[in-house]
C-alpha cells in the first residue's frame, strides 16, 4: 500500500511543533486549508477541494493566490520528503524547508468545488536546496505549472 492510501501518513504531520502553524498546511491551525502532502514512491501528491469564498475574478473558478499557497506548502513538504529520501533513507529526521523561490504557470481556469489534485516531481538536489517540479490539475486538465527552489532550514 502505498502512502497516498494512508489517510494517517502526510508529511505536515511530521513537522515539528514550532513548525507546525501555516495557515496553508499546518497541523496546529485549526483555521487553515490543512494541505496533506504525500509521498508516493518517486512523487509526492496532494489533494484539496477549494471553499466557493476562494473565488477569483472570475466566479466559479479559485484565485491565482490560492493555487500559488497549495504550490508553497506541497513544494516545501515536497523538499523535506525528497531531501529525506536521497540523505537518510524514509527512517531519517524530517528537515523544515522554506520557499526561496515559486514560480507558477498559471494554464486553465482552475474550478471550484471540485477536487484539485498537485503532485511534485523532485528536480535535483545541491546541498540545502532543493528543486521542486509541481503540476495541479482539476481532473484530467492541467491548470497551472510551477517550479520552486526550496531551502533547508538550518538545525
Amino acid at each position: 500500500m502505498s502512502d497516498i492510501d494512508r489517510a494517517d501518513v502526510w508529511i505536515q504531520k511530521e513537522y515539528s511543533p514550532e513548525n507546525s502553524h501555516c495557515y496553508g498546511c499546518g497541523v496546529a491551525n485549526p483555521h487553515g486549508n490543512g494541505l496533506r502532502t504525500y509521498l508516493n514512491g518517486t512523487e509526492t501528491v496532494s489533494r484539496f477541494t477549494p471553499d466557493p469564498m476562494y473565488s477569483g475574478g472570475v466566479p466559479g473558478n479559485v484565485y491565482g493566490g490560492m493555487i500559488a499557497s497549495l504550490f508553497d506548502c506541497h513544494g516545501t513538504a515536497s523538499a523535506a520528503a525528497f531531501h529525506r529520501q536521497q540523505s537518510d533513507g524514509p527512517s531519517g529526521p524530517l528537515g523544515r524547508f522554506v520557499t526561496a523561490s515559486l514560480q507558477v504557470n498559471f494554464l486553465a481556469p482552475t474550478p471550484q468545488a471540485q477536487v484539485l489534485t498537485v503532485s511534485g516531481k523532485l528536480k535535483a538536489i545541491d546541498g540545502r536546496k532543493v528543486w521542486v517540479e509541481m503540476m495541479l490539475t482539476a481532473g484530467e486538465t492541467l491548470c497551472a505549472t510551477a517550479e520552486m527552489l526550496a531551502i533547508a532550514l538550518r538545525k
